[in-house]
């Protein structure tokens, strides 16, 4: 069903704007889209690393990892 209502809609939009989405390829991203998605992505690794070392989560994964090594042990 999904299908037959993307044709129908790709055969609306072909015939308001003379193009169709089926002779219209993307070959990929282009060098802004590459440099936001780095941009965002380096953004995300400073939130997580800011995250990571704040004494709380610190003390927190160290209370994880010596639990871990007593129970072991």
């Amino acid at each position: 069903m999904y299908a037959v209502v993307r044709a129908r809609l790709d055969a609306l939009v072909c015939g308001m704007r003379g193009w169709c989405r089926s002779r219209r390829r993307d070959a990929g991203m282009v060098t802004s889209e590459y440099a936001l998605g780095i941009v965002a992505a380096a953004a995300f690794a400073v939130v997580l690393y800011k995250v990571v070392t704040s004494g709380q989560i610190t003390a927190e994964l160290q209370a994880i990892v010596k639990r871990a090594l007593d129970e072991g042990a």
